[in-house]
């Protein structure tokens, strides 16, 4: 359940602060503070209305830094090596994955919602229908989504046309290998069962998840992020650190030469930010100070 609940909405929380996704970064011998915005990556634009500070700090930046550089996504090379990672390279095929009512159940999501029966989808990696299934279901039920304006790619978009370097952290085919290579096949499948057997829980989740992100509020965030069923629904220690942690650690290792070089807009997932192994607190061990924008 958590890592579905990572799919919907990646979150983060700061004890001391109730409503709060917008962070300043200085000191530490930065001339210019940098921000840190934590995302939701299915929320609507209509969010940025409500965050203190927004629109100055990001007219204060010079670079829009995203964990990924999104205009990448739509070149062919990159097309086509998501369409490779997307694929099983062996002779696995989906069906052999599942029990045959299992099966049913899958092929009941892909064709509802995808369009797609599960034989013609036969060599399609689980995450993938995890992951395209999650956002299809979202938009079927929480209203106000718009895959077009998505707030990451927003943001870059935003910063190209007013003339600012944009770059991401992480290059596609890191982030395609995380996805679709990070676990096994039979892993995959598991998670997948995990979202299909559960929907309407998920479904309600989502939808608090998605109303607590609009309304900032921290403390019910932090309190959906840590739910678990205790059993292999959950992620692994291995499978959150791989999702999280070594992520936030290389994050705050390449952050510092970027602001040095220029103020700094940076987006990424919110779950990323809290805590002690978050963004923000290694960004603090490094000698910054890191403060809520008012």
């Amino acid at each position: 359940m958590k890592k579905l609940t990572a799919l919907f909405l990646t979150v983060f929380i700061i004890s001391s602060v109730n409503a709060q996704l917008l962070w300043k970064v200085s000191g530490n011998g930065l001339s210019e503070p940098s921000y840190i915005m934590g995302t939701h990556h299915m929320a609507p634009l209509s969010i940025l209305d409500s965050i203190a500070g927004y629109t100055d700090a990001f007219a204060s930046t010079k670079q829009v830094i995203g964990e990924m550089d999104m205009t990448l996504i739509q070149t062919p090379e990159v097309m086509q090596l998501m369409q490779q990672m997307v694929m099983i390279d062996n002779d696995t095929i989906l069906q052999s994955l599942f029990t045959p009512e299992e099966c049913e159940v899958v092929n009941t999501a892909m064709k509802e919602n995808l369009g797609l029966d599960i034989t013609m989808g036969a060599k399609l990696k689980p995450a993938f229908l995890q992951n395209n299934l999650v956002i299809l279901i979202f938009m079927k039920h929480i209203g106000g989504f718009n895959p077009g304006e998505q707030l990451d790619t927003y943001f870059q978009q935003m910063g190209a046309s007013e003339g600012k370097k944009v770059q991401g952290l992480e290059a596609p085919e890191f982030q395609f290998n995380l996805l679709y290579n990070g676990s096994s096949l039979s892993r995959q499948a598991e998670l997948l069962m995990c979202m299909l057997n559960d929907m309407d829980e998920n479904l309600r989740l989502a939808i608090r998840l998605t109303n607590a992100y609009m309304a900032q509020d921290m403390k019910e965030l932090e309190v959906i992020s840590k739910m678990k069923h205790g059993n292999g629904c959950d992620p692994t220690p291995a499978e959150h650190a791989a999702l999280v942690d070594t992520r936030n650690i290389n994050w705050s290792n390449e952050l510092p030469a970027i602001m040095e070089e220029a103020p700094a807009f940076v987006a990424v997932g919110a779950l990323h930010l809290p805590g002690e192994k978050g963004l923000l607190n290694l960004l603090k061990q490094k000698g910054y100070t890191v403060e809520p924008v008012n």
